[in-house]
């Protein structure tokens, strides 16, 4: 939108120079004192990069286009308050350039003549956002579109790009941010598109604050892309996975939440559990995924069914595991489900009575089994209540069992209460 950027630029320039000069001093000792060395195999020097975006008071040196040093003094100012000892690309800037960059910002949005510095992000993201995704998009690996000896930017610059694209984002909340939509989603599209874990996860940041600051129908136009993108990315690396079911999540219920026939709903839901497959014994990915994965299920309903075969074959290992956060996770979702499906048609009632019973029976060694023990009484009531004759029949093996007198006395205790029928 050439209008746009049009006007992005004139806002820019309404900082004077005199003002932006004065601003950038305090800020040019703290990030000429930080220790800084580049990573091991770094081509290039990220605490350079973020020098040369601070305007030189030299009436020597060649001056900027008019606007372009307040928008390069922005993007520095971005880069910092986006670092974090997390980031390996910007753990090095200290908190003392951390605190000046904030006053910076602030002084900055009056000077120009804002009443917040969300306002003046707003004002200028036409204008920096583009060059951000330019720099993204340039150092992707695209076997079909990269010409013969064609020089890419360092990672090291689509990582402050993308770290800088977030901070921004993160600025504009709801309902601004939905004008921006034509902006920042195809930005933060080409961040989840890049090699790079720690472009991506910026990406997924951003969309995160943006599915929340948003109107479903905003998102709309671009939700195919979106959920594509994220199907794409749930085989990412171990160490993003957290992130790629977090966002896949809000995403996915953010614009399906009304239909639950969304082919959108099966297919994220087979990608993740072919994943968690692939790696049953990932103590990190399991936890993530039982954590996360709730508002999915809520949404979904009675067309889980056709996902329980791979679920129950899932749930029926993990609940037996060592850890005790999965085996607690494990029965929190399982109730869930059958609280949404009241698992019809199942074939999996005989099974999981016994599963629970064994489990009950393991409990009695872990510093967690009153909170396993409750959980299952509470899940075998419902059983009771959904299933009546096929829990009975399953149930009935196991009321002579001599290992089982709490569970039992506890079981008709609650169904009493309860006024259960036929307990």
């Amino acid at each position: 939108m050439p209008q746009a950027t049009a006007t992005a630029a004139a806002a820019v320039a309404r900082i004077p120079r005199d003002a932006l000069l004065r601003i950038v001093a305090p800020l040019r000792e703290p990030l000429a004192a930080a220790p800084y060395k580049p990573h091991a195999g770094s081509s290039a020097s990220v605490k350079s990069l973020l020098a040369s975006l601070l305007p030189s008071p030299s009436p020597s040196q060649p001056q900027p286009v008019v606007g372009k040093g307040a928008a390069d003094l922005l993007l520095f100012c971005a880069a910092v308050l986006a670092s974090s000892p997390e980031h390996p690309a910007l753990h090095w800037v200290p908190v003392s350039l951390v605190g000046a960059a904030a006053i910076a910002v602030e002084e900055m949005a009056a000077a120009g003549g804002w009443g917040s510095v969300g306002e003046m992000v707003v004002a200028v993201m036409p204008e920096v956002v583009p060059p951000l995704k330019a720099v993204v998009k340039d150092s992707c690996v695209d076997a079909d579109n990269d010409e013969i000896g064609a020089v890419k930017p360092p990672k090291e610059h689509a990582v402050v790009a993308a770290h800088q694209f977030r901070w921004l984002v993160s600025q504009v909340c709801y309902p601004k941010l939905g004008d921006l939509c034509w902006l920042v989603i195809p930005c933060a599209l080409t961040t989840l598109d890049h090699w790079s874990p720690e472009v991506k996860e910026q990406g997924m940041v951003s969309f995160i604050h943006i599915a929340k600051n948003v109107k479903v129908t905003e998102l709309s136009l671009y939700e195919d892309a979106i959920l594509d993108a994220c199907c794409h990315n749930i085989a990412a690396d171990d160490e993003l996975w957290y992130r790629v079911v977090e966002v896949s999540v809000i995403l996915l219920t953010c614009t399906q939440r009304s239909n639950p026939r969304s082919p959108w709903y099966d297919r994220m839901l087979s990608e993740m559990l072919g994943h968690l497959e692939r790696q049953p014994l990932n103590k990190e990915r399991r936890v993530a995924w039982l954590t996360l994965i709730g508002p999915v299920f809520d949404a979904m309903g009675l067309f889980l069914l056709a996902h329980f075969r791979r679920l129950f074959s899932l749930f029926f290992q993990w609940m037996h595991t060592d850890d005790e956060k999965t085996v607690l996770l494990v029965l929190e979702q399982m109730h869930a489900i059958i609280k949404l499906t009241w698992i019809r048609k199942s074939p999996y009632t005989l099974r999981l009575v016994d599963e629970l019973v064994l489990l009950c029976k393991e409990s009695a060694t872990r510093s967690s089994r009153e909170v396993i023990r409750t959980h299952i009484l509470e899940m075998l009531v419902l059983l009771q209540k959904c299933k009546g004759q096929q829990f009975e029949e399953a149930w009935k093996k196991h009321e002579l069992d001599p290992d089982l007198t709490m569970l039992l006395s506890s079981f008709s205790q609650l169904c009493t209460q309860n006024s259960s029928p036929g307990c």
